[in-house]
């Protein structure tokens, strides 16, 4: 059952000011939403789904956080719960994030989807399901992993077996003796081509296009999460090969299982392109190492013959789990306003904003990051507001 949150009682704060309108009730909402608190703004949030935290609820079962619970807090002080793992899963990040609810008092409004917004004379006018809602300022918190994406294959509606999204995979029960190409060599990809081969599917590929950088969750006795951090601060031409010595230590060579190791660097990677390195579990490694499921290139087209790939040869697997991303859903809400790239992610969601009053949060690929995120986003809309730095 889904716990509700109860709504803020007013603090001290500018009798004049309206609350700040924040869209999403996720990671990222949450975190501007208690940060305005601390500040002593008011703050609704906006929440498309009847619970907070939609997006962690409907995915696989095993899904484990690649970020330690050290670095996955919204806020310092906001632990996990005692006993919850080193790597939280699903369930302890959901748990976490109702308690942080709770324990800063925010108010949520359930069911209420937003359409699109507009400038109006009072600063942004929201169409949502429920009517127009008007607020000075706007913080769209929805996050990047919204819309699930499949590619748009040459004859896919003609592919006989089934076809789902990593976002609709909850547990290998579905597929037991049945052969299933997984696609998409990024973390969901490995992670359930691994639940899959291990769960009694009969045969399991992955159609990976792009070589991954792999990095375990621990390496060296340190939490991969915290020792890439660090690597972030320094030149990538030192931290690049650092990179190559900790994968391979830790990794090895898949090359023969076709997984070679890609020629641009993790942090070149990740700075120039903003892709970051898949990490995963030693369990994935070791399913690979193993041949428990099988590396094939990437996918050219789907049609009612089966699933050609790019070197031109044919599957016919059962079923197909799309693990290929997601778009943010800006487009229809924000996208006549100017301020989304070719991507449809925000031009700027860091730095004071595009559009007087219309901000952007939940952009990063960690809850530890979004909530210093958050920090930075609200100090720029209480400056908006007030005509003064926060503190």
């Amino acid at each position: 059952m889904v716990a509700r949150v109860v709504r803020e009682r007013p603090r001290a704060q500018d009798p004049t000011a309206s609350p700040v309108l924040i869209i999403g009730a996720g990671p990222a909402g949450l975190a501007a939403a208690a940060e305005l608190g601390r500040l002593g703004v008011p703050a609704e949030i906006i929440e498309r789904t009847d619970a907070i935290a939609s997006s962690w609820r409907t995915r696989y079962d095993m899904l484990r956080l690649n970020t330690c619970r050290w670095n996955s807090v919204l806020r310092i002080g906001d632990r996990f719960e005692p006993g919850t793992p080193f790597f939280p899963l699903r369930d302890h990040a959901v748990q976490y994030l109702e308690s942080f609810a709770k324990r800063h008092q925010l108010n949520v409004r359930y069911s209420v989807r937003v359409e699109r917004i507009d400038p109006c004379a009072d600063g942004w006018q929201v169409s949502t399901s429920e009517g127009p809602l008007t607020a000075r300022q706007v913080v769209v918190a929805i996050g990047h992993q919204h819309t699930p994406w499949i590619p748009d294959w040459p004859g896919l509606d003609k592919f006989p077996g089934r076809i789902l999204h990593s976002w609709d995979y909850r547990n290998p029960g579905d597929f037991l003796d049945r052969e299933v190409l997984v696609v998409g060599g990024g973390c969901s990809g490995l992670d359930i081509a691994r639940d899959l081969a291990q769960g009694g599917a009969r045969r399991v590929r992955l159609a990976a296009r792009t070589q991954p950088n792999l990095l375990r969750k621990m390496s060296l006795g340190l939490p991969t999460d915290l020792l890439a951090a660090a690597l972030m601060r320094i030149p990538t031409r030192i931290a690049d090969p650092i990179g190559r010595i900790v994968q391979r230590l830790t990794i090895g060579d898949l090359g023969p299982r076709g997984l070679g190791r890609p020629e641009t660097g993790i942090f070149t990677r990740l700075h120039r392109d903003g892709a970051p390195p898949q990490i995963v579990e030693a369990s994935v490694i070791t399913a690979i190492r193993e041949g428990q499921f099988e590396i094939v290139p990437g996918v050219s087209s789907v049609d009612g013959d089966g699933v050609r790939l790019t070197d031109g040869t044919t599957l016919q697997p059962d079923a197909i789990v799309a693990a290929t991303g997601y778009t943010t859903g800006l487009a229809p809400i924000v996208g006549h306003l100017g301020v989304l790239d070719e991507q449809g992610e925000p031009l700027n969601y860091r730095q004071p904003a595009i559009r007087p009053g219309l901000h952007f949060l939940g952009y990063a690929p960690c809850m530890g990051v979004i909530g210093r995120d958050a920090r930075r986003v609200i100090r720029h809309v209480y400056a908006e507001r007030t005509g003064q730095p926060a503190d």
